[in-house]
């Protein structure tokens, strides 16, 4: 009995933009849901106002703060982000499922979501462009080191262990600093000053005062 040969089915790879490509889209989007009434100018202006200075860093911040200095707000904080947070009255879209990873003397987490932009907006506001980007997506998985050393001038000791964690639409990560050396004195307000961004993404450290 002869067989006819069958082709192999064509795999068909995901396409990667870049991020001029994704932001042209976006605009596109936000220029047909205008037109159409689905949303208002005000309304675009009023979201990127409350996420650029309401909404950000700064509170993540002092979730940072507080936790360096309340070692059971810590433990609660590890245990249950989302929930620990709303202590602070922090909480809301895009942070519906947050965990937070600690960094320690012999780790450091760094996060990251693979498939589109996934990020805790509440604690720390937008993503920036970089962590949308393809490049840090793709090569912060296989290569944390060299991303950190190369791109954001970080670079851990070889004895320090690096924990990438991939971020989804179901749980947001993000990062519990570890405390720099020389702060014993400071207060909350003075240490949360200290914390930066990407310290809690994990692309930075904090720095000693």
């Amino acid at each position: 009995m002869s067989t006819t040969p069958t082709r192999p089915p064509t795999v068909r790879q995901p396409t990667v933009r870049t991020q001029e490509e994704i932001a042209a889209r976006v605009k596109a989007l936000e220029a047909i849901m205008i037109e159409k009434g689905i949303m208002t100018t005000e309304a675009v202006d009023r979201l990127a106002e409350i996420y650029e200075n309401e909404v950000g860093p700064q509170l993540g911040a002092a979730v940072v703060a507080k936790a360096w200095t309340d070692p059971d707000f810590r433990e609660r904080l590890l245990r249950d982000g989302t929930a620990t947070c709303r202590e602070l009255g922090i909480g809301g879209l895009q942070g519906e499922d947050m965990v937070v990873v600690e960094n320690t003397d012999t780790v450091h987490n760094v996060i990251v979501c693979t498939l589109c932009s996934c990020y805790p907006w509440p604690v720390l506001g937008l993503p920036p462009n970089w962590y949308k980007g393809p490049q840090y997506r793709s090569r912060i998985v296989r290569e944390p080191r060299k991303v950190l050393r190369e791109d954001f001038g970080l670079d851990l000791p070889e004895s320090v262990e690096v924990r990438v964690w991939d971020s989804s639409s179901e749980m947001r990560y993000w990062v519990l600093p570890l405390r720099p050396a020389g702060t014993e004195g400071m207060d909350e307000q003075a240490l949360a000053a200290l914390v930066t961004r990407d310290s809690m993404i994990g692309t930075g450290v904090v720095p000693a005062p």
